[in-house]
């Protein structure tokens, strides 16, 4: 994981809608891997949650390959 992340500009950018997909599977993964998405407000932790059952990141937080878009 880079220790670098600028995880509240990543926030800010998703929540201003400025993530692509990948950026966006880049953010969640950061957020898994640290609790933070646990720990945020709800809407982030259903979010994770969404993204794990859907395949596209580990409960770990790795990204998974898949084909498809989000």
């Amino acid at each position: 994981m880079n220790d670098k992340y600028d995880l509240t500009g990543a926030i800010i950018d998703f929540e201003t809608g400025q993530l692509n997909n990948k950026e966006t599977l880049v953010l969640f993964s950061h957020l898994i891997k640290t609790g933070k998405a646990w720990s945020l407000q709800g809407s982030y932790g259903r979010a994770a949650r969404s993204l794990i059952d859907g395949g596209y990141i580990s409960e770990k937080g790795e990204i998974l390959d898949r084909e498809g878009e989000m």
